[in-house]
């Protein structure tokens, strides 16, 4: 099945605990718009000074990445968790306006999967 390898077929990844360890060391976020929770809604939620984002990858992330623009326009801290999509429209809209980007080398393992995940993956800073 070919299908497998779209990450379409999931939207929630869970940050592996080193990545969001050594950023909130960096970081030290004070809020997450985007827990594990179905229920809670951060797109719509007023977030803190310092803000570690690991969105839904699915079509509406490019309303997270604007969200996240919006709130660094509020002199916040935004840290995004993203797939590095650098050929779609909000990657060029907002993520180019980014204070810092890093490129993550190879794939990550979420969830502790044995597989890496099918996309590649960036820390967009916007502080």
């Amino acid at each position: 099945m070919k299908n497998v390898h779209f990450s379409s077929m999931r939207l929630n990844w869970a940050t592996p605990s080193n990545i969001y360890d050594e950023l909130n060391n960096e970081f030290n976020f004070d809020y997450d718009p985007c827990p594990l929770n179905p229920k809670f809604d951060g797109l719509h939620s007023e977030w803190g000074k310092s803000n570690f984002v690991n969105p839904p990858y699915g079509r509406q992330i490019g309303k997270w990445i604007k969200k996240g623009f919006e709130e660094w326009h509020k002199c916040k801290t935004v840290v995004f968790l993203i797939p590095s999509r650098t050929d779609t429209i909000w990657w060029h809209d907002y993520c180019m306006m980014a204070t810092e980007i890093r490129f993550i080398k190879g794939r990550l393992h979420f969830d502790s999967h044995k597989n890496s995940a099918p996309f590649p993956s960036a820390i967009v800073i916007f502080k």
